[in-house]
């Protein structure tokens, strides 16, 4: 018998919106997260459609794929991506940059590299 989340929740917080939170700091879609959670978007899909929530070992795995903690997911007062030393606008840098592929981490440290040799 898999467990739910719902199991072990001692506030009434939404975890389904918990992760659209999350999807919308990142700027990812739905089918993002399943590609970096390793999960079939149609799971994923049909727990956001059926309004379910998930087992633990798929927040689990949403956590991995959105590179946090399950204690990050739950710290609903905080961001786990803020980093409270930085600018705003520093810190959408470095949201931005996490979204991105292997390849495209690599062409923007590049580009980087050439503007700052002016």
């Amino acid at each position: 018998m898999d467990m739910k989340v719902s199991d072990f929740l001692l506030g009434d917080h939404d975890v389904l919106d918990r992760i659209q939170y999350f999807l919308n700091l990142k700027h990812w879609s739905l089918y993002k997260l399943a590609k970096e959670s390793d999960l079939p978007y149609s799971s994923l899909n049909n727990i956001f459609n059926r309004k379910t929530l998930p087992t633990i070992p798929t927040l689990e795995k949403i956590c991995n794929g959105l590179g946090i903690s399950m204690s990050d997911f739950f710290a609903y007062k905080i961001n786990p991506f803020k980093s409270n030393t930085l600018t705003d606008s520093e810190q959408d840098l470095i949201n931005s940059y996490r979204t991105l592929s292997g390849h495209d981490k690599e062409l923007l440290a590049a580009y980087l590299k050439g503007l700052c040799k002016r």
